[in-house]
């Protein structure tokens, strides 16, 4: 019976964190609020790691057709030594995933420690999703004009930084890359599939720092039943999101956002 309750709070674990990773919500946030509201022992590090790769995988699946078109093109870029204008488009669309990556790299190994430390109680989480809802209100009603040929080093350092700032619990990650991309005039559309992308090498990386540790867990059942939830609930949830961003509904995370930031900072 025990064992059958576990596999039922990793069900639900995976789950949750699967439907708020892409959504602008905070899916950290809402974990540390989860765990003051109802005492719930939540999985250590590597569990939020194991769950992030499936929600990697859902993302990877939604995307699949841009990558697989980048990769080709950037390999031509390399090797062939192709220089048609769409190839090195796409070569330098690679490059600035690679630039943007850098900051929240950086920052995480030298301050990981102490962001934890200092943000990751329900009363700062309250407060850094009210931040959150104040940025997507700003940019709920802006429609940008510049697409992939119109990126340059500079927007994607600040896109970068702003998911650098997305380390803090209640920052959303999706959340701070596309107001900061839509701040700086980007279409919607750039300025998601750009945001998701990111994802990817962030995602990728710091699984491969806790590999040891996954392939080490005695707890591996119930990690893989969370693995499978996460990557079910962010393909639905993405699909969800991509929907609303097209329909320019953002305001109703910012509504979301100011709700439950204030509920955590007034009551937990």
């Amino acid at each position: 019976m025990e064992k059958l309750i576990e596999l039922i709070q990793f069900l639900f674990l995976g789950l949750f964190q699967g439907f708020t990773e892409p959504i602008p919500i905070s899916s950290s946030g809402h974990l540390v609020m989860l765990q003051d509201l109802f005492g719930v022992d939540l999985p250590g590090l590597s569990f939020e790691v194991f769950v992030n790769f499936g929600s990697l995988i859902a993302v990877v699946i939604i995307y699949r057709n841009d990558l697989i078109r980048l990769a080709s093109n950037g390999l031509a870029y390399l090797f062939k030594q192709n220089r048609e204008a769409n190839v090195q488009e796409d070569f330098r669309f690679i490059m600035y995933l690679l630039i943007a990556t850098i900051p929240a790299g950086v920052i995480g190994l030298l301050f990981e420690d102490w962001i934890e430390g200092t943000f990751s109680s329900a009363k700062m989480v309250g407060i850094t999703l009210i931040i959150t809802g104040i940025a997507l209100w700003i940019i709920r009603n802006l429609r940008g004009t510049k697409g992939d040929h119109d990126l340059n080093w500079k927007a994607v350092i600040i896109v970068g930084l702003a998911q650098a700032v997305a380390l803090i619990p209640g920052i959303s990650r999706s959340g701070a890359t596309i107001v900061a991309a839509m701040l700086l005039g980007w279409k919607q559309e750039t300025a998601l599939r750009f945001s998701f992308m990111l994802f990817i090498p962030v995602s990728a990386g710091t699984l491969l720092l806790d590999l040891n540790e996954l392939f080490n867990n005695p707890n591996i059942i119930p990690y893989l039943v969370a693995f499978m939830a996460s990557i079910i609930a962010t393909y639905f949830s993405l699909r969800w999101f991509m929907n609303i961003m097209a329909k320019g509904n953002l305001k109703y995370f910012s509504f979301y956002c100011f709700i439950v930031g204030a509920l955590a900072f007034l009551l937990l």
